[in-house]
Formats: structure tokens, C-alpha cells, sequence
């Protein structure tokens, strides 16, 4: 990892109140190198390239932190395994029920309109998820 990026790595885990350590160094990394929204799974098998050593559990629990922490965002579990959002812009998915495949699609492009802040009984809105399910180019 480039010193630009270590440091970087380090501020983010100071602002998160993260402990360093070398092996969530590199899963970050590595994560930041992934597209789409990874599964523990596929991040373990990227890992455990760079670190032979590592167990599957330590990747899922320092995803738990980094989502915990707020590091990244744990995307809904009813698609499946859970998946990790990468993309930290305001956008939705398509979910292909036969693949399983998610796809980022941008809020304009579903034609939504502006976001409340506040709904009916009281519920103060953190963010919008839209998941619209159908069928990927490939599994048509």
C-alpha cells in the first residue's frame, strides 16, 4: 500500500475509533479495490491472497467493525449473503432475483422525487434504499 494510502487508511480509522492493525489494513484495501457490493465471502478469497493466515471470521468480524464504526455500509441481508456498500454516493439498487446480482442505479435515473425528512408517526428518515428486483441482462 502507498504511504499516501496507509496514512489515509490510519486518519480514517482515528476519526472511526478504530484500532490499526495490519490485517484491516489490507482488508480495507482490498475492499476499496472491489466493485459492487462484496460478499465476506469474496472479500476473504481477495484477502487471503496478500494474508494466507487469515480466517473467514476475522474478515466477517472486521467488516461488523468497519460497518459498525461507520466505516462502510452493510447493505439489506434479504438478497442472500450479506453484501458490503462500497459506493458511498446517494443511489439504489437492482437486484436480479434469479443471480442475485446488485447493481448501483442512480436516484435520478428512477425518476424519485425529493426525500422527506420526517414521515407519519413521528419517523425521522437516515436515508432512502430502494430496491427494485427483476431480471439481470444475463438471466433474461
Amino acid at each position: 500500500m502507498q504511504v499516501a494510502a496507509a496514512n489515509t487508511f490510519r486518519e480514517l480509522c482515528a476519526e472511526h475509533g478504530i484500532a490499526v492493525t495490519h490485517q484491516r489494513q489490507v482488508l480495507y484495501e482490498v475492499m476499496q479495490g472491489m466493485s459492487g457490493h462484496p460478499s465476506p465471502e469474496e472479500v476473504y478469497a481477495r484477502v487471503k491472497k496478500k494474508i494466507p493466515a487469515i480466517s473467514l471470521a476475522t474478515v466477517y468480524k472486521n467488516i461488523h467493525l468497519f460497518v459498525e464504526s461507520g466505516v462502510f455500509r452493510k447493505m439489506s441481508m434479504h438478497h442472500g449473503s450479506v453484501r458490503v456498500e462500497m459506493n458511498s454516493e446517494a443511489h439504489h439498487h437492482m437486484v436480479c432475483s434469479n443471480c442475485k446480482a446488485i447493481t448501483d442505479i442512480g436516484e435520478q435515473e428512477l425518476g424519485l422525487v425529493s426525500k422527506r425528512t420526517r414521515l407519519p408517526g413521528g419517523f425521522l428518515v437516515e436515508r432512502y434504499a430502494v430496491d427494485v428486483i427483476g431480471l439481470c441482462a444475463k438471466c433474461q
